[in-house]
């Protein structure tokens, strides 16, 4: 006998709301949904791992319109395999862009708490006017990390300066 999962189930084992699961079969999201003889949502295993890619398309900003695609084209046909893996992989690359990104923000990040570490150690203000002209080693790489180069200029307020970066 197969193990089914109620929706209580399925909301506490993915996460969702029971609100959101009722939307994503509403939205055709969820394949393999059934109903017991009362009427209530009956979810087989397959249902459970089904539910589990729909979430992790969606958290990494596959549209709701591909995911109802994806999930429309899982019926089983064989013919249908190479549109699936077309969306899986266009979807794959956009995650590596992204995840691309934020390496690229993480490091710009931690080059700015390295800055701020340095300046408070020497007993600097982050908003100092020469805060961002910090003399040492690193400074540089802090700054082509950051994607700040170019010059220093007057900025808003007094005694602090903003840098403006280059295209």
């Amino acid at each position: 006998m197969t193990t089914v999962l109620g929706i209580r189930e399925v909301s506490e084992h993915t996460g969702l709301s029971i609100d959101t699961l009722r939307w994503y079969e509403r939205e055709g999201l969820i394949p393999l949904v059934e109903r017991t003889p009362t009427g209530r949502r009956s979810y087989p295993p397959a249902a459970l791992r089904s539910i589990r890619l729909v979430q992790a398309l969606r958290r990494t900003g596959m549209p709701v319109a591909d995911v109802r695609h994806f999930v429309q084209l899982g019926e089983g046909r064989l013919e249908h395999h190479p549109t699936r893996m077309a969306l899986l992989e266009s979807q794959r690359r956009s995650i590596e862009r992204q995840v691309d990104q934020l390496h690229e923000d993480l490091a710009v990040l931690t080059a700015k708490i390295d800055q701020y570490r340095d300046l408070i150690a020497r007993g600097l203000d982050c908003e100092d006017e020469h805060a961002d002209r910090v003399v040492g080693s690193g400074e540089e790489d802090a700054r082509d990390l950051a994607g700040l180069r170019g010059p220093a200029t007057p900025g808003r307020g007094r005694g602090r300066t903003s840098l403006r970066s280059t295209p």
